[in-house]
């Protein structure tokens, strides 16, 4: 099986956001994805309309950059359209936020968007995807070849606990909390293809392993392999999905400029010649357990002797080792806000925190993810 690989120039960047659309006032998550996406149509035209797309329930609103070549420009044009968005749900009393779940809405109360794509996914996935529910973030990162896209997959799988603990954001479902960091990313991963990629030495070995799904009717499409990491031959990308859903615009960029930075770098050392790295699929597998339980508390198994070391502090490194590469890509500062979120906590900590605040109210949870929403930024009590 042949799948063209449409090479990109290295580095470009585009961003998918996917929105909650929350009634103002219940705060529960309520349909209108149809009307504000027709509404949009009509103000912008079809061009502009593509930036944002319905997603499986008519409570969500998938944002979508166009190719980017910098964070900033990435991130303006997200800005853009959530603009156009916001306004357009305001007038039927919705507002917008991101988190990896809603805090107390019920995907059994939740309308599924009509569409065939997502009429057989339900069909044949059944409770699994009745309940996804849930809102990520994906960051797709320009390779030029589909010979460099299977090592800067293998290679990536190593950060994917940096990226869920900077993202985490899922503590609540069904007003209940978890005792989670991201309890997006365990639902997730129960589909069948979705998780966890499996190591592919090179493009023909996942070709091959495309075609062996597609012959055993796993899969109808490539489309329908969901990993927390995988190429994407139609856009030439390496695309990054394991993160929870962002409330913030900062958090949106931070998350960016880290996963376009790694990306750049392993880039060049291919280039260079050298072999990137790939960690066992036990320790990977353990350190996203660790960082969906823990967040950013979590400590991650860092060789293959069971040896530990605190998230953060791999994360505070990493940032340092990557600052070169963001001051030659224009996104130095967006890389320094994975500071900012140390800092602050990641949302599921805010999140916690506003919870405490109201006695357990979770209708709070939701006006601080509002509130952060329009700011842009994490908000903390002053």
């Amino acid at each position: 099986m042949h799948i063209p690989f449409s090479s990109s120039p290295s580095s470009s960047l585009g961003i998918e956001w996917e929105l909650e659309l929350v009634d103002l006032r219940s705060r529960d998550l309520r349909c209108g994805a149809s009307e504000i996406l027709d509404d949009l149509r009509a103000k912008v035209g079809d061009e502009g309309a593509a930036k944002a797309k319905h997603e499986l329930f008519e409570s969500t609103i998938e944002v979508i950059t166009g190719v980017c070549s910098t964070v900033p420009e990435a991130l303006d044009d997200l800005r853009g359209t959530v603009d156009l968005l916001r306004d357009l749900a305001d007038r039927r009393g919705l507002g917008l936020m991101c988190s990896g779940t809603h805090p107390t809405s019920d995907y059994a109360t939740q309308r599924i968007t009509a569409d065939e794509r997502y009429e057989r996914l339900v069909g044949q996935m059944q409770w699994l995807a009745r309940r996804l529910l849930i809102f990520g973030v994906h960051v797709h990162v320009g390779v030029r070849s589909p010979d460099k896209a299977m090592p800067i997959m293998n290679a990536l799988m190593a950060y994917i606990p940096h990226f869920l603990a900077l993202s985490a954001s899922s503590p609540y479902w069904k007003g209940t909390h978890t005792g989670l960091a991201s309890s997006r990313s365990q639902i997730f991963e129960c589909l069948p293809t979705a998780g966890l990629p499996y190591t592919l030495d090179d493009w023909a070995a996942f070709e091959g392993f495309m075609e062996t799904l597609i012959a055993a009717g796993t899969i109808e499409t490539i489309r329908e392999v969901w990993w927390d990491i995988r190429p994407h031959p139609n856009f030439g990308t390496v695309e990054l999905r394991m993160c929870d859903g962002l409330p913030t615009l900062m958090e949106i960029g931070a998350v960016a400029a880290l996963a376009q930075c790694l990306v750049d770098r392993m880039n060049t050392q291919l280039d260079r010649g050298y072999t990137l790295p790939a960690q066992p699929r036990w320790v990977v597998q353990e350190n996203k357990w660790r960082a969906a339980r823990h967040g950013l508390d979590a400590e991650i198994v860092v060789d293959g002797h069971g040896g530990l070391r605190p998230v953060r502090a791999d994360i505070e490194d990493l940032v340092e080792d990557l600052l070169p590469v963001a001051r030659r890509l224009g996104c130095a500062r967006e890389l320094g806000d994975v500071h900012r979120i140390l800092h602050a906590g990641a949302s599921h900590t805010r999140q916690e925190q506003a919870a405490r605040r109201a006695g357990g109210d979770l209708t709070a949870v939701v006006d601080t993810l509002l509130s952060e929403m329009n700011v842009g930024r994490p908000v903390t009590p002053g």
